[in-house]
């Protein structure tokens, strides 16, 4: 089956090809460093995750870049709030950002921009689109002609009048030519203000500037996929396409997708309700795996409900999974029990990828792994075991593991507490070495080495130990 991806632009799923054969080039959205990170930010960096992998489980190579804003008016507002330096929160936020990344198990992105590190190409595709007509400088500020670009609003089917009732674009309402006009470069106004020269004096990078140049420099004029929060589509997107569709006389992006909004307790997340959960808070109450679990339930493009049912059922989901890996109790190797199981095995696999294939559905996928839990489980208590048995399992582990599921305990209160699942996991790999599944016998090494689980192989055996 063909992948088929659902692309904001169009309003249908298409064909999913890439500008260059076997490469992904991928632009996603990342945060605002001026707060702690939150739940909805986390959903959103699992959601391009899977997407990621599943991308790479595919056989392409995924160039992946997520930026960091760290030159912005909330970042500002906070510094004067606390009385600090801009640089240094927004430095602080970042490191926290990864820090989580790190927790949730997220494959690092290939490139990490800051706005503060392009200032260079953002200037330059200011001075671009001013030279084209699509710009013009008004007493420092450098403002984007809305009127002037006939495609703009067709990424989120709005017209121009919607950019009036955006709070951004009510910036330097006087020194507009049209209110619709949005900011690409913004006048220094006071001393605390992060500023650099530029050919129209001290100022800084407007929002939706920066995601352009940043996507231009490290992957081209044309993304092959421009991801983000679908609370982006108006107006930074729409903003995004217009100035770099003008600048590059090219299409910004073939795909763009987005994803749905976090909701808690029947409620959208947000500060103004005070609701906002933040990744710490989380993270420090559920494992990381209980999370990803619960963002793959649903499809990517709907709302996420978050109450502390759907949490329960989703640390419960994450047992059923980790339990279809115990060992086996019985000895039967051959026999219709077996060939069950194998004929399970097959059709999880390729039911699971029809899902993926399918507009990334992770919950349609997530139920194909649910029944392999329930294959296996039935054949171990068949007596089921050997090589058939370890395939299954490891099957399982593999599939888990385009998801992004680790299937192990984050953080044992002792490497011995871990130990019996790890004696577990050599014993399915010397099954796997034995029918010569070399692939998934490698599998498992390379993720208990990620793990910090070092393997040595001799004529006795294999013994593991601990290196971290």
């Amino acid at each position: 089956m063909t992948l088929r991806v659902y692309n904001t632009l169009s309003r249908q799923k298409e064909p999913f090809e890439t500008l260059t054969p076997g490469v992904v080039r991928m632009y996603v959205c990342g945060p605002t460093v001026y707060d702690d990170a939150h739940i909805g930010h986390g959903m959103s960096t699992l959601v391009f995750d899977v997407i990621r992998r599943y991308l790479e489980f595919k056989g392409y190579e995924v160039r992946h870049v997520m930026n960091f804003t760290d030159v912005d008016d909330k970042i500002i507002q906070r510094a004067r709030a606390l009385g600090r330096d801009a640089f240094a929160i927004a430095d602080g936020y970042v490191e926290q950002y990864q820090r989580h990344m790190i927790e949730l198990g997220v494959l690092p992105p290939t490139v990490l921009p800051r706005v503060s590190q392009t200032i260079a190409e953002i200037i330059d595709m200011v001075q671009t689109l001013i030279a084209q007509g699509y710009a013009y400088e008004s007493e420092g500020d450098v403002y984007f002609r809305v009127r002037q670009d006939e495609d703009y609003g067709k990424l989120s089917r709005r017209t121009i009048e919607h950019a009036l009732s955006s709070d951004r674009a009510r910036f330097g309402d006087d020194l507009k030519e049209d209110a619709a006009d949005f900011a690409l470069w913004k006048a220094q106004k006071a001393p605390d203000e992060p500023a650099w020269p530029s050919p129209w004096g001290l100022g800084r990078p407007g929002w939706h500037i920066e995601c352009s140049a940043m996507a231009r420099r490290y992957l081209g004029p044309t993304l092959d996929i421009h991801g983000g929060g679908n609370d982006l589509i108006f107006p930074h997107h729409e903003n995004e396409i217009a100035q770099s569709e003008s600048c590059n006389a090219a299409p910004m992006a073939r795909f763009w997708i987005h994803n749905g909004m976090l909701q808690l307790r029947g409620e959208k997340m947000s500060k103004s309700l005070g609701n906002i959960i933040s990744l710490h808070a989380f993270l420090a109450a559920h494992e990381a795996d209980a999370f990803r679990l619960l963002v793959l339930g649903s499809h990517y493009r709907k709302p996420l409900a978050i109450d502390d049912e759907i949490v329960g059922q989703a640390e419960r989901g994450l047992e059923r999974l980790r339990g279809a890996l115990r060992p086996p109790t019985g000895s039967q190797s051959s026999g219709p029990a077996v060939a069950a199981l194998v004929a399970a095995a097959d059709a999880a696999r390729a039911r699971f990828i029809a899902a993926m294939d399918d507009d990334f559905n992770t919950a349609a996928a997530l139920g194909h792994l649910y029944d392999l839990v329930k294959a296996i489980n039935t054949a171990r208590d068949e007596g089921v075991a050997g090589p058939d048995f370890a395939q299954a399992q490891a099957a399982l582990l593999h599939l888990s593991g385009v998801l992004g599921l680790r299937l192990v305990v984050d953080a044992p209160a002792a490497p011995s507490d871990a130990a019996p699942f790890i004696d577990l996991l050599i014993e399915i790999r010397r099954e796997l070495r034995q029918a010569r599944q070399w692939a998934l016998a490698d599998l498992i090494r390379d993720r208990l080495a990620a793990m910090g689980v070092g393997i040595e192989d001799s004529r006795e055996g294999a013994t593991w130990r601990w290196e971290r």
